[in-house]
């Protein structure tokens, strides 16, 4: 729904005047709601309701031929029932043997293991292992290694690799050294969140013990792992590279109203309660089963009813496939009750890491400003779980404007898709061909990007019938085409309201319910409790171990052998099909409801003006505090005072970026072809990494704060007139050919050039297009 109200839209003096435009609010609201709903549904149903209306002399006539498609469609029917249900029990037997097994990650690569976190000084059910290349893999010497870091959020590790066309296939594909971080599925005791990043921190500092020559290692977090990669980035700015955020919500409470229901369950749920009272009745241990059951009744079209029909539909050839996503589905992982209470207190509910609020322990305060290597982040519109609102919004709450993040020598990209869903992001081969493989062929570049804030654009450049190819450009964005993302922030005071209702709940918890939950709850009952968890006794009960089923290999086995599906235009099949769509249609009816009054009461309850004067202290972000004069930091005051020095590295840099300023976007091979100069030509090939970086920093500071000094001083730097062709020349050669560039950069390319007294210049029709 597009719905964009404006929350408590009249205001005034009196406080009943402001209630009451809270009412009315509301009211606009259901109502847009209530259209949204007649819209959404109403034509589909009309068109369903023809398409039956055709198919029904079909189904009715009684002649030979409609006879004998009923037979085969009965038939069909009979063994695709049989096929199905014999696929549950196999899906019931594989769970059973994963969870004996201890729920080992579904990786679809070989592995070794490298560290074992549980053996290190804080100890922590996380290991590191090394991808080993299938054989035939090219594999680059000193190529940079990938550290991979999937979800702890109820499912097990692997996903991200778990098949070749995946984030771990791509880097294998391009020759990188692939490392992935693992979880085992009980937490070791006592273990907590700092525990789990310190355990990170050795893994990455392993892998650059293995790859001594490599730059830093390139991490990539998936979900839970993408706030996990920040935590630590921001823990330990000196030992990752760029680090890849896949849908990973940072600052939950963004979200459009009317299009993002999963932030309001929070709220409605009571806050960080049922998650204590869960880690309690667990014996101190939260489980992962509960996450996963509330992602099914998200989506409950998809989860309980659409994933099983579209099996049922062509069980012959989606048996495989099925089995192999459900074995990650339904491996169920525990949290020690630190652990998830932290991810609520800090995350979910309280949103204190994107406030810039949260400590990561009594000792250690968490500021992703801190982060030092480039971030790149990766977001859907079609993600139901974590929209871009809540992937990007963090930028926002952190930096007060762009030139703020340039200061600080940040760089920050993102990509949108336009409607693959949560975990499409992760798993999609689709996404691994397109997003992933131009991320990973582009991390390169990105570190030659001046700092700031872009946006990574992927076009086709060609059509069907070849192998597609892409142009990747960096479109320079600022702070407000992120909050335009958003239809507006207003409603994020009701979940500060939410925030310090729990923070009270679960005072109130601690003192009077946990002592006493805590006596009552012994081990056996805690075991009790999961092993009667109702995803897990579906699966039991549709396993081997059910004695009714004893017959179904065989009688499915019987099917097989004398397999007769019907006829794609049998008219009983098209039926059969339209009717799946009417029962998908109906529970997404259901969800929409219930979706819209969850939106309705969480608002009738904390949107009030006196339920959000409770909430209204924790409502102030980094971003709302004055701004220092940026020109008083140090880094920028160093890089003005010393605007003519530095000689031809610096001129040629400085140069760069200015162009790359006059067209608002940088393309892909021009930043290759200014990697291929920075490590080939002198006398950039000789500096450190560091120093290069500290210089790009320096002229991008000099270019943002100083435009006009920044061109007028380029003589100072260079005096040679020799020096000064060549460094035009370098120019020229990274700009690429006059016809491609845009007539404000053949301009300013042209006024280097008559600063410098370079002969050579610019065709006349380029310079009259400028002009």
């Amino acid at each position: 729904m597009n719905s964009n109200p404006t929350l408590d839209p009249i205001s005034g003096s009196q406080p009943e005047t402001i209630a009451w435009g809270h009412q009315r609010w509301l009211w606009s609201l259901a109502r847009q709601h209530q259209e949204a709903i007649a819209q959404k549904h109403g034509e589909p149903t009309k068109q369903r309701l023809n398409a039956v209306g055709e198919l029904l002399p079909h189904l009715l006539t009684a002649d030979a031929t409609t006879l004998t498609a009923w037979q085969d469609y009965l038939t069909d029917y009979w063994q695709r029932s049989v096929l199905f249900l014999d696929l549950l029990r196999q899906r019931g037997n594989n769970f059973i043997q994963h969870e004996e097994a201890g729920c080992p990650p579904v990786l679809a690569f070989d592995y070794e293991m490298i560290v074992d976190g549980r053996q290190l000084a804080r100890p922590a059910n996380y290991a590191l292992v090394r991808i080993i290349p299938p054989e035939g893999t090219l594999q680059r010497d000193n190529g940079r290694p990938y550290i991979i870091l999937d979800p702890r959020a109820g499912h097990g590790s692997g996903i991200g690799g778990f098949k070749d066309e995946s984030q771990v296939g791509v880097a294998l594909h391009h020759g990188h050294p692939v490392y992935f971080i693992i979880f085992f599925q009980q937490p070791m005791p006592n273990q907590t969140l700092a525990d789990v990043c310190a355990a990170e921190a050795e893994f990455v500092r392993a892998v650059k013990a293995r790859h001594p020559l490599a730059p830093n290692p390139i991490v990539i977090g998936n979900c839970q792992g993408g706030w996990a990669a920040m935590l630590l980035a921001a823990t330990n700015p000196d030992i990752t590279g760029p680090l890849v955020v896949n849908g990973s919500p940072l600052s939950y409470w963004a979200g459009t109203v009317g299009k993002n229901p999963m932030r309001y369950l929070g709220g409605l749920n009571g806050g960080i309660l049922p998650v204590l009272l869960f880690s309690d009745l667990g014996n101190g241990k939260f489980d992962g089963a509960n996450l996963v059951l509330n992602f099914e009744a998200l989506n409950p079209a998809n989860n309980w009813w659409r994933k099983y029909y579209d099996v049922f539909a062509d069980v012959d050839a989606a048996a495989p496939r099925y089995l192999d996503f459900e074995r990650w589905w339904s491996g169920f992982y525990f949290m020690n009750e630190a652990e998830i209470r932290w991810i609520l207190e800090n995350l979910f509910v309280g949103n204190r890491l994107g406030r810039g609020q949260a400590n990561l322990d009594g000792r250690t305060h968490l500021d992703l400003r801190n982060i030092r290597a480039p971030i790149i982040v990766f977001a859907s519109h079609g993600d139901n779980i974590t929209p871009p609102q809540q992937a990007l919004n963090w930028i926002a709450d952190l930096y007060k404007s762009d030139a703020e993040i340039k200061a600080r020598a940040q760089r920050i990209l993102y990509t949108l898709h336009e409607n693959i869903g949560h975990l499409g992001i992760f798993v999609s081969s689709q996404v691994a061909r397109k997003q992933y493989k131009e991320i990973v062929s582009t991390l390169k570049a990105i570190e030659a990007l001046a700092p700031g804030l872009y946006e990574m654009v992927i076009t086709e450049e060609q059509g069907e019938g070849i192998e597609k190819r892409y142009t990747v450009e960096f479109e320079e964005r600022s702070i407000a085409d992120i909050q335009a993302l958003d239809d507006n922030r207003e409603d994020e005071a009701a979940f500060a309201t939410v925030a310090r209702f729990s923070e009270l709940g679960a005072e109130g918890y601690d003192l009077a319910v946990r002592p006493w939950i805590k006596a009552l709850v012994t081990p056996a009952a805690a075991a009790a409790g999961v092993e009667f968890h109702p995803l897990r006794q579906q699966r039991y009960a549709l396993s081997d171990k059910n004695p009714w089923l004893a017959r179904l290999p065989e009688l499915a086995d019987h099917v097989r052998a004398r397999r007769r599906p019907a006829a794609p235009d049998n008219p009983f099949i098209q039926f059969e099909r339209l009717w799946a769509d009417a029962v998908a249609q109906g529970w997404d009816l259901y969800r929409d409801i219930r979706d819209g009054w969850y939106e309705l009461c969480f608002f009738g309850l904390f949107g009030s003006p006196a339920a959000k004067a409770l909430g209204k202290p924790l409502q102030p972000r980094i971003s709302d505090a004055p701004q220092e004069d940026l020109r008083a930091l140090i880094d920028v005051q160093e890089a003005l005072d010393r605007i003519e020095e530095g000689g031809f590295a610096a001129a040629v840099i400085r140069m760069l970026i200015l162009l790359a300023k006059s067209r608002g976007a940088v393309r892909r091979d021009r930043l290759e072809r200014s990697n291929r100069m920075l490590a080939t030509t002198e006398p950039f090939a000789s500096l450190r990494p560091k120093k290069l970086t500290r210089l790009i920093h320096r002229q991008s500071l000099i270019a943002d704060f100083e435009f006009d000094q920044a061109i007028a001083t380029l003589p100072k730097l260079i005096t040679d007139p020799a020096e000064r062709t060549r460094a035009l020349a370098l120019c020229e050669q990274i700009a690429g050919p006059i016809e491609e560039m845009s007539p404000a950069t053949v301009a300013l390319l042209n006024q280097f050039k008559v600063l410098l007294n370079v002969k050579e210049s610019v065709p006349a029709g380029m310079l009259e297009e400028a002009a």
